[in-house]
């Protein structure tokens, strides 16, 4: 029964996710000449913290980080999860600080006020952490959106990023922004670099998302080296690689929220 039940919970965010993408209104122009290509990380194991930093400072680049304070320094048997110094370090080397809720629970098994308050939760954990610079962008746990929670994640953020597996392009829903995950197996992150060709080659904006980057990585990781292929090859493509927040200023999306 409960592998029924996730089946059918997975099919309905897959269809929830299709409806917002095909009937939303608000959509932005993606206007860019050069091809943009922004790296984000989920949860945020201590693994992206110490590895996945490192390798975009590397080459002179910064990423988004989604935090969800309820995981703060949490130990499960396959990762570590940051802690809230790890958020602040973070911050204070550049980096987008980014709102994933606090429970880390599907948006839409929340009523809009407890979501409300999730939020505030959670935007409480990070200034408390020592984020100065309160959160405008937020990823969906599990990449579920909800129709019904829209008005409260407009009210309080520039964008929100789903999945998708598709580069953003022409108009876009700046609160239903796709993006592609690099995950497991490593031949299949690897092979990622063909979205980067992609748009190197017809200019838009590439979004990735993963979540623990090191040598045993989860199925929803990858390995340092794999992440560096890909941070370099777009350094190589010509890309310009930039936090959620920088690109939104490129395409003079500071209008955003209204």
């Amino acid at each position: 029964m409960p592998d029924i039940l996730e089946k059918v919970a997975s099919i309905t965010d897959r269809l929830n996710n299709k409806l917002i993408w095909k009937f939303a209104r608000a959509r932005r122009p993606i206007a860019t000449d050069r091809p943009i290509v922004t790296f984000t990380f989920d949860d945020v194991p201590d693994t992206a913290w110490t590895h996945g930093a490192a390798i975009l400072e590397k080459y002179d680049a910064r990423g988004t980080f989604y935090i969800a304070g309820g995981l703060e320094g949490r130990v499960e048997p396959d990762r570590s999860l940051i802690s809230a110094d790890g958020c602040r370090d973070l911050f204070l080397r550049g980096h987008e600080i980014g709102c994933h809720t606090f429970s880390h629970r599907k948006v839409g098994s929340l009523s809009n006020r407890a979501f409300a308050g999730d939020l505030d939760r959670n935007g409480a954990f990070l200034m408390d952490a020592g984020i100065s610079r309160r959160p405008t962008n937020f990823a969906f746990p599990y990449n579920a959106a909800s129709p019904r929670i829209r008005q409260v994640l407009r009210q309080r953020y520039a964008t929100c990023r789903a999945g998708g597996e598709a580069i953003n392009r022409d108009a876009v829903d700046p609160w239903m922004l796709k993006a592609v995950e690099i995950r497991q197996p490593e031949d299949h992150a690897l092979g990622l670099t063909r979205w980067i060709d992609d748009v190197a080659t017809n200019p838009g904006w590439l979004i990735f998302f993963t979540h623990d980057i090191t040598a045993a990585p989860t199925p929803y990781g990858c390995q340092p080296e794999t992440l560096e292929r890909l941070v370099s090859h777009a350094i190589d493509r010509r890309c310009e690689i930039l936090p959620v927040c920088e690109a939104l200023n490129r395409f003079g999306w500071k209008e955003a929220r209204s």
